[in-house]
């Protein structure tokens, strides 16, 4: 209690302290000197500055006294204020020297004014003292609350961050004077955000005072209170808010939205396909959240990818599967975040697990052979139908649907229902050795399943050929050989296989009755022919032909009997065969060359004949419609002459007008526009039935009437085979000029623009002659 009671002692003693100063320089210092002296006398007033408080309602606020020591009260002193806010902010009694405040005074505003003072004796118009400076300060009171000059404030901070974690630090500023007693002493204090945040009364920094979860919620407004005079009755305060947002630390693990999934797969499904997807859920964001799947049985059908965009986990297909194996499996998944930091492990100390059960699915699967290819021996010349092998699949399904094969592509092979391969045709090695084959099986209850598998036969030899010459052999003897001369040296081949290395053996044939050669067996596979006399003669007998048997080595052997022509030379003095080969040669060369010859000059003769048919077609082509590259009109012979016009017929030949088969008689050309007419339908049925010509006189006729640029000739052009006999008569106005004079041609307008102009010349003619 006896605290309380010196409260206002201890509060009002800063505030009535500027006033007693004040009070106390305003009084007189007076200071004497002693009569008769010469010192200088210093001025009889002094004063160091006076206080006003801010604020202040009054319209006349006295602040203090200026007096001189020499006014002795007789009113003849004059006390004037000079300076800054002189006047008008402040005023002086001239009399009295009082100084009164006449305005409200701010102290944020200005806190100090300096003012001169001069005293004036009115009776002679002379300073008494010279111009002396005083200062009037303005004193505070606590008029101004705190204000947050840095607002809006928002912190992050991270979610379970301990107790007394610093959060943010708020300032707030008082505009009063921070020496005049407390009114610029500021406490903060916390208004919302208890119990979670707590803040230093006189730094104003927040920190926490409790765990938070972000899970729970992520922000928070914190209100924050500065007060002024230290929080004492009468302060002033200010407030801000805080938006205190928490960031995600990795303290929740990832946990399955499902314990079980259930999930198919075909079992025609390739390895790699995507069979289904699973999904954990983890209350963290960003980095926090992000997962890694995996198989925990460490299954070899199946493996787990984890997409990183969605956070899902794709179930793939490892390995294929088989309905009729296995088909159902169970496979364990768990999830876990893949970065976790070492002060938030015991958050992640068991990573969430789920069961995926995986259905296999039934489908109706093509025919499975037993082995991958198949490889059969069969040997040659067989007859036909036999045995090569028998290849054999089965129905992988449960219903087991019988089989049937069938071979593609091939004459020689086929295959019965139990899957035996025969042959169709006898089978030669010497032509083909292997054969490849393709073997389709077919499921009997569903023929779009089908597969295939490769048969491969080969063909084995047997000893059915038998040797036979490596060569043609042209083989020479001069006339004058002698006894035991090598003439040709002769080799055989096989086109057997033989298992061991082919041998072959020479003789004469037992038929062969000339003794005029010998053959010797070299034992390696060669023979050479011999004579066995002297002298041989070109005009009796120019060719030896002898019988050679070569056997060989088989089992069974075989032989074959070969025929060599020998033909005698005359060799002239070089004594040698190669003079006769030379001349076979030439021949051969020259017969050659002739029958070269002979192809060319055909070949030649041939492509003559069909450059003169192309010429010939051509030329039929371009003079069958001259009149295509041309005007067809009647003929126009060109005279010097100047005559009567029409009926100048003396200058040329009107016969030449005419056609030379057939005169026809001038018709009397009464009712012209009826005839023209009929003529024109008659010139479209008259002439050959082809639609070449129809189409030929409709171009010429459109060509006619369209070109309004010819000039008007004086004959009707018609396109008509007339011929001899024609209905249509000459339309020549050669010999109608006797008939002009009483024609009417107003007909010719109704014709086409073609007439136009023709009508137009015989109409104003007419008018003329009138």
């Amino acid at each position: 209690m006896n605290c309380w009671l010196l409260l206002p002692f201890m509060f009002g003693i800063p505030l009535l302290w500027p006033c007693i100063i004040a009070a106390e320089n305003s009084k007189t210092e007076e200071v004497r000197h002693p009569a008769g002296s010469h010192l200088r006398i210093r001025r009889g007033w002094m004063w160091n500055q006076f206080f006003v408080p801010e604020e202040m309602n009054k319209t006349r606020h006295h602040i203090g006294q200026l007096r001189s020591d020499l006014d002795n009260g007789n009113n003849s002193f004059q006390y004037k204020l000079l300076g800054v806010g002189a006047g008008n902010i402040f005023a002086i009694d001239e009399r009295t020297g009082d100084i009164y405040a006449v305005e409200k005074l701010d102290r944020e505003e200005r806190s100090l004014y300096t003012l001169r003072a001069q005293v004036i004796d009115t009776s002679t118009g002379r300073a008494v003292e010279p111009e002396s400076e005083f200062v009037i300060r303005v004193s505070d009171i606590n008029d101004n609350e705190p204000k947050f000059l840095d607002e809006p404030y928002e912190a992050i901070v991270p979610e379970m961050s301990p107790e007394g974690t610093l959060v943010t630090q708020v300032t707030a500023s008082d505009a009063d004077d921070p020496s005049s007693g407390n009114n610029a002493r500021l406490v903060y204090s916390l208004l919302q955000g208890q119990p979670y945040f707590s803040i230093e009364p006189t730094t104003g920094k927040i920190r926490i005072s409790s765990k938070m979860d972000r899970e729970l919620q992520d922000e928070y407004w914190v209100i924050i209170q500065a007060k002024d005079m230290i929080g004492l009755p009468g302060a002033l305060s200010g407030t801000t808010s805080v938006l205190i947002k928490l960031s995600d630390v990795n303290d929740n693990k990832p946990i399955f939205k499902d314990s079980l999934y259930r999930l198919t797969v075909s079992e025609s499904a390739p390895v790699g396909t995507s069979i289904g997807k699973i999904m954990a859920y983890d209350r963290d964001i960003g980095e926090n959240a992000e997962m890694d799947y995996s198989i925990e049985d460490d299954s070899r059908t199946f493996d787990v990818i984890t997409n990183n965009e969605t956070q899902e986990g794709i179930i793939i297909l490892k390995k294929k599967v088989n309905f009729e194996d296995q088909n159902h499996y169970r496979i364990r998944a768990k999830v876990k975040n893949p970065q976790v930091d070492e002060q938030l492990r015991e958050y992640h100390t068991e990573a969430s697990t789920t069961v995926i059960k995986i259905q296999v699915e039934d489908v109706d699967e093509p025919p499975v052979f037993l082995l991958p290819y198949y490889i059969f021996e069969i040997f040659e010349e067989c007859p036909h139908g036999s045995s090569v092998g028998t290849v054999s699949a089965t129905d992988p399904d449960q219903r087991k649907s019988p089989i049937g094969y069938s071979i593609t592509r091939s004459e020689v092979f086929n295959v019965d229902d139990n899957g035996t391969i025969f042959t169709t045709n006898p089978l030669d090695r010497e032509t083909s050795a292997w054969y490849n084959l393709s073997v389709v099986a077919t499921e009997k209850y569903n023929i779009a399943q089908i597969s295939s598998v490769p048969v491969y036969v080969q063909v084995l030899n047997i000893n059915d050929h038998a040797p036979e010459f490596s060569e043609y052999y042209e083989t020479y003897v001069c006339e004058n050989a002698v006894a035991g001369q090598v003439i040709q040296t002769i080799s055989a081949v096989d086109r057997d296989e033989s298992i061991e290395h082919h041998h072959f053996y020479f003789n004469l044939s037992v038929e062969e009755n000339n003794s005029s050669f010998a053959i010797i067996d070299n034992q390696d596979n060669t023979a050479v022919v011999v004579t066995n006399r002297t002298g041989f003669s070109l005009q009796e007998e120019p060719v030896f032909y002898i019988s050679i048997l070569i056997a060989d080595n088989g089992i069974p052997s075989l032989t074959s009997t070969n025929t060599l022509t020998i033909h005698v030379c005359d060799c002239g003095d070089a004594d040698s065969t190669q003079t006769c080969s030379h001349k076979d040669f030439m021949l051969s060369m020259g017969f050659r060359a002739e029958v070269i010859t002979a192809v060319l000059i055909c070949i030649m003769i041939i492509f003559g004949f069909i450059f003169l048919n192309l010429g010939l077609k051509q030329r039929r082509k371009q003079t069958l419609f001259p009149e295509k590259s041309e005007e067809f009109r009647e003929n126009i012979f060109r005279y010097d002459d100047e005559g009567g016009g029409e009926a100048d017929t003396e200058a040329f030949d009107i016969a030449q007008l005419r056609g030379s088969a057939v005169m026809r008689g001038r018709k009397p050309r009464r009712h012209a526009r009826a005839e023209m007419r009929s003529l024109y339908r008659q010139s479209l049925q008259v002439g050959p039935d082809s639609a070449v010509f129809r189409k030929f006189i409709l171009e010429k006729l459109e060509e006619a009437d369209t070109d309004p640029c010819a000039p008007p000739f004086d004959s009707l052009q018609t396109y008509a085979f007339e011929g001899t006999g024609s209905l249509a008569g000459s339309l020549s106005s050669l010999d109608s000029a006797a008939s002009d004079h009483d024609e009417n041609y107003d007909y010719l307008n109704e014709l086409g623009p073609r007439f136009k102009r023709l009508a137009c010349m015989f109409g104003s003619t007419m008018q003329s002659k009138n």
